[in-house]
């Protein structure tokens, strides 16, 4: 499920510089803010970087001793990642409220005001210097490194508008600021910096050792107080693109991160990131039940695609994918519901065979793989469904539902064959609420929905186990002897 944002305290009340100093506030650079806050749930043992899946042993230690050095850093890793989602965690190690300027563009805090118009009204106003208050989810900012980005949208460039008013171009308050100064006292973050103009790289140079920025031909060096991060694909890296020798000596650390490495933080990222109804529970889109075992079915398809030799494996296979499959299965069972009137939509293994096409974009396949992807891909699957049916049903007396083929019975299903239509052709089967908490489904879980998803997942298996045959037709399948 996807976590819903913390609630936020109260604003301060200091509204002037003196209340300010009255309540007692101490003035911290970002990065201290960062690491004693870090430290603080260290030692308490509370979550550092929430709805981070699979990285508390490898990448994790990394990041949280970059951040206690105070470095500016760089997570490189392949499409799918998590690298942003774990970029933007880091604004939770911030102060919940700061203190800014009231009004300024590039959030100086009262005790330091540095842009020439808040100096300025610094010594108009004395212990009346107007104060406002930042949440932490306003002090992130980010580009996208695009082709076409410029040195005045990261940095900063004379405003046309503030000269059309009278201004002089000598006017240091002629200038419009660009991302990175607007993100003073925050975190910014690049995406894709190699994407980046090597010309454009060379504009952070500044930012990331002096800490200042400078603006065309003005005499402007304002302090900046950021921690900047970038992330980076090795494909565009070391190929498309690069990041400039210089820049990359600036940075303090250079982090890799992975695809998830075992099957239960896979199991993990789907159940936390796809948007379908989990046990009955409330839902994003009001979609279908994805009972456990089919969530099994899709995270190991997915580390099958990865490890597959007909995959270009320098692209990689993002968690997308697996995410992907099972919105893609549940909405599957969501629009038999529709055509057929099923009460209560639970997805089943003939869901499954839909969301391969949709998938096939999602992977870059080697060069002799060529027309053959939707194949490849089924074939994954249909292992994936095998090695699940072996860990939980595999060592399970299944005769009771044989029997009922040594009897002559045919079997029909297909996505859009109701759980009812799919038990009914079956009848009474002994053992079946064995064969249900098997598959992870507990007491409660008794519904047609639910014990037509286990038994047609049994009737698969045992087909992919030989002991059962299979005729496929369009949109379903028969199973016979």
């Amino acid at each position: 499920m996807h976590e819903s944002p913390s609630p936020r305290s109260e604003t301060p009340q200091a509204r002037t510089l003196h209340e300010l100093r009255e309540s007692g506030h101490t003035y911290r650079s970002v990065k201290a803010e960062i690491r004693e806050n870090l430290l603080a749930r260290l030692r308490a043992g509370t979550p550092r970087f929430p709805g981070i899946v699979g990285f508390d042993d490898t990448v994790l230690p990394h990041l949280e001793r970059a951040l206690l050095a105070g470095h500016d850093l760089v997570l490189l890793g392949e499409r799918g990642q998590g690298k942003t989602r774990l970029i933007r965690t880091i604004t939770g190690l911030l102060d919940e409220w700061t203190p800014v300027v009231e009004g300024c563009e590039i959030n100086d805090h009262p005790y330091a005001p540095t842009c020439v118009r808040c100096v300025r009204l610094a010594a108009e106003t004395g212990a009346d210097l107007p104060v406002a208050w930042k949440h932490r989810d306003d002090r992130y900012g980010e580009k996208l490194a695009t082709p076409d980005t410029s040195v005045g949208d990261l940095i900063g460039d004379v405003d046309p508008i503030k000269i059309a008013e009278g201004r002089t171009l000598g006017d240091p308050e002629t200038v419009h600021y660009g991302l990175v100064p607007r993100t003073n006292r925050g975190v910014f973050s690049v995406n894709e910096l190699p994407d980046l103009a090597e010309r454009i790289q060379v504009s952070l140079l500044n930012v990331l050792e002096e800490r200042d920025i400078q603006v065309r031909g003005y005499n402007l060096r304002l302090p900046l107080d950021i921690l900047l991060i970038a992330s980076a694909n090795p494909e565009d890296y070391t190929n498309r693109g690069r990041i400039i020798t210089p820049l990359k000596d600036r940075f303090g650390a250079e982090i890799r991160t992975h695809y998830p490495l075992s099957l239960e933080s896979e199991l993990a990222l789907i159940r936390q990131e796809a948007s379908v109804l989990w046990g009955g529970e409330g839902t994003d889109t009001g979609g279908a039940e994805l009972p456990d075992h089919l969530i099994e079915v899709i995270a190991r398809f997915t580390r099958l695609v990865r490890e597959s030799t007909a995959v270009d494996s320098r692209s990689g296979v993002s968690a997308r994918f697996a995410i992907a499959a099972a919105e893609t299965a549940a909405a599957s069972a969501v629009r038999r519901a529709a055509l057929t009137g099923e009460e209560r939509p639970v997805t089943r293994v003939a869901d499954l065979p839909g969301a391969v096409p949709t998938l096939r974009g999602k992977v870059e396949f080697e060069v002799s793989e060529e027309g053959r992807e939707v194949e490849v891909l089924a074939h994954l699957l249909r292992r994936a469904v095998a090695d699940t049916f072996r860990r939980t049903l595999g060592g399970m007396d299944l005769s009771a539902l044989l029997d009922k083929f040594t009897e002559g019975a045919k079997i029909e299903t297909g996505e859009l064959t109701t759980a009812t239509d799919l038990l009914r052709q079956i009848g009474p089967v002994n053992g079946l609420s064995k064969i249900m908490s098997q598959v992870g489904m507990g007491e409660g879980e008794e519904s047609p929905g639910h014990a037509a998803a286990a038994l047609e997942f049994a009737l698969e298996g045992l087909y992919l186990m030989r002991r059962l045959s299979k005729d496929e037709m369009d949109g379903g399948a028969v199973y016979r002897t």
